[in-house]
């Protein structure tokens, strides 16, 4: 208890001296500090407002670059403060080499967090990236998360080297246990190829509209390990990439028209003469038709069936949106009917009809 006491009493006289004797020196950086807190609140504020009034009026594509940087440097400015208020003080040649390392470090952290921010797909630099490469939506989200975990390793190395950590060990160490890892990531490797598969490929882009054997729905995001679809349910479905890569995938959003293709089962009370009026008025209309694809338009008379004379329609659409393609088919029937109305036709109904050879025999009600 008695060298506690001690300690306290020789901490605090040494702490108290060293206040008093250096009170300039300490009123200067707390000043410093006060001042790049002012400079950061103020100053970068108003810079960085200014900034984007005049990327707002001249070219707002450069706005993901103002809002990458802004954070990264009212934090540098604060750091410098202290870095500068620290330095100011009389401190041995020991911690002042720490504090410096501890600043560098800092600065390297706040450098790689505006190139990870600056990284983003939607920024101005994934942009021109895009443009320069010939690279489409599909293929951007996974260089931008590429490109974030490059600069995580290389922040990782810069600090460790920095602190005299040496990463070459670090390195062969886990080339130990790379069997190890390889087996156990088996799946993960399969997920990532898989992801790379469909990036060189290309069988669907974001936002597509696809179909496997297993699920249906609209792709939203491609990561590294799966891929994201929201099925018609709204559901969000994850499917991993060396599932979805070893899958038939229908790709519906690149069709360039959408077919319309059906029997018009007419009744066999239906003449030849008015089968034949009937199927030419058909093409007819669906020729005329601002919404049918001109190129392949068939309408024919193909069977005769147990209790119908059947027509077959076959055509396409000129959209592959799924409400206008519905509104054009629609348009389509309603015409046909008004057709099977001036001919005085009917729809053949299902039906069954008996002939019995010994009328006399016939069941009595």
């Amino acid at each position: 208890m008695e060298n506690i006491n001690t300690w306290l009493n020789t901490t605090y006289s040494l702490t108290k001296y060293w206040l008093v004797d250096n009170w300039q020196s300490i009123l200067g950086a707390v000043l410093i500090v006060l001042l790049f807190a002012l400079l950061r609140k103020y100053v970068v504020k108003y810079v960085f407002k200014w900034i984007r009034r005049w990327t707002a009026d001249n070219d707002s594509s450069y706005q993901t670059i103002v809002d990458a940087v802004e954070a990264p440097l009212r934090m540098l400015v604060l750091v410098l403060g202290i870095f500068l208020a620290l330095r100011l003080l009389p401190l041995s040649t020991a911690a002042d080499a720490f504090i410096l390392k501890i600043f560098r470090s800092v600065l390297i952290l706040i450098i790689g967090w505006a190139f990870y921010r600056g990284s983003s797909s939607e920024s101005i630099i994934s942009q021109k990236v895009r443009e320069r490469l010939d690279v489409d939506d599909i293929v951007s989200p996974v260089l931008s998360k590429l490109v974030r975990f490059i600069v995580i390793a290389l922040l990782v190395v810069m600090i460790a080297n920095e602190w005299g950590y040496d990463i070459n060990g670090f390195i062969a160490g886990l080339g130990l246990g790379g069997l190890a890892v390889a087996l156990a990531a088996q799946d993960a490797l399969s997920n990532m190829f898989g992801g790379l598969v469909i990036i060189m490929e290309k069988p669907f882009s974001i936002g597509d509209w696809i179909a496997t054997p297993n699920v249906e729905g609209t792709v939203e995001d491609i990561t590294f390990r799966s891929t994201l679809i929201r099925g018609f349910d709204q559901a969000l479905i994850t499917v991993p990439n060396s599932t979805l890569a070893n899958q038939h995938i229908t790709n519906y959003t690149r069709r360039g028209k959408r077919r319309i293709n059906y029997h018009l089962r007419l009744s066999y009370e239906t003449s030849a003469e008015q089968m034949q009026t009937c199927v030419d008025h058909i093409k007819q209309m669906l020729t005329e038709h601002p919404g049918i694809h001109p190129e392949t338009i068939l309408v024919s008379f193909e069977n005769f069936s147990e209790s119908s004379l059947d027509i077959m329609i076959y055509c396409y659409t000129n959209t592959t949106v799924w409400s206008e393609y519905l509104e054009i088919r629609q348009n389509v029937n309603l015409k046909i009917m008004k057709i099977l109305e001036e001919l005085n036709l009917k729809i053949g109904l299902p039906s069954r009809t008996i002939y019995w050879e010994d009328k006399d025999n016939l069941p009595k009600s």
